[in-house]
């Protein structure tokens, strides 16, 4: 715990970081994605049980844990994380009650960088799935029946949001600690978490090797503990809705440029 304590105190606020939002919009941009600078995603950290508040820990899948919220960039390093919440809550709110929302909310976040999609004009956006709400600067997939375009329109933005996911499968890999329940108190396991995203950006920026066996015995140890289901969120802003409509056009009209 010294050690996690020290390199939260020290290096967490210097190595999970936004760092130069143009290489990332340069980085999702050839992906397939404008004006992305980012993709967030929750996932399920298995904790023991604790004495307080035990049952608002279970999580959809009945065991206990806690959430880590991740925005990545184009790399799948952690640019911003919340810690801290109980497993029984979704995603959603975790992500309401978060300091990223209000921050973006707000505009302050990311610098004001429009472009213009068709006759739109579209913010700085991030990406996520369903469980998160569409908002001007949240882009999320169209649910539902699909047609074409609605199709190309998700693979773009599955394809860019998949660095979010691969970003939680190296984390886990590397420290398995977090694939299996931990025996730490509830006011430490954060701090854990915390240092341990530190760690990931670290060699992920360094260029470290991830060795591919880890991720298979990371996926044995994680079968105990699948990851909740996340309900989708409905709710959706009328810009928002222009915006994902006229990139969805926009995604039709070049597709032979992919």
């Amino acid at each position: 715990m010294q050690v996690a304590n020290a390199i939260v105190e020290l290096l967490l606020s210097k190595v999970v970081t936004l760092g130069n939002v143009q290489v990332i919009i340069d980085g999702f941009s050839v992906m397939g994605f404008p004006n992305c600078g980012g993709a967030i995603d929750g996932t399920h950290i298995p904790i023991l049980g604790p004495d307080h508040q035990g049952s608002q820990y279970i999580n959809r899948k009945g065991y206990f844990s806690m959430v880590l919220q991740a925005l990545v960039d184009h790399k799948g390093r952690f640019t911003n994380i919340n810690v801290r919440w109980l497993g029984k809550v979704h995603d959603a709110r975790v992500f309401r009650n978060s300091g990223l929302f209000r921050q973006l909310q707000e505009g302050i976040y990311f610098p004001d960088h429009k472009i213009t999609v068709g006759d739109v004009e579209m913010p700085i956006v991030i990406l996520g799935d369903p469980a998160y709400p569409l908002m001007p600067w949240l882009m999320k997939p169209y649910t539902g029946a699909l047609d074409s375009e609605k199709e190309l329109f998700n693979y773009r933005l599955s394809k860019c949001r998949m660095v979010v996911e691969c970003a939680f499968g190296r984390l886990k890999g590397r420290w398995r600690s977090l694939l299996t329940r931990s025996d730490l108190s509830e006011t430490n396991i954060p701090i854990v978490i915390a240092a341990c995203c530190v760690l990931h950006n670290l060699c992920e920026s360094k260029g470290e090797t991830f060795i591919g066996g880890w991720e298979v015995e990371a996926n044995r140890l994680s079968a105990d503990y699948a990851q909740p289901d996340t309900r989708a969120i409905r709710r959706s802003q009328r810009d928002a809705l222009c915006i994902r409509e006229a990139l969805k056009a926009s995604f039709q009209s070049d597709q032979g440029n992919l």
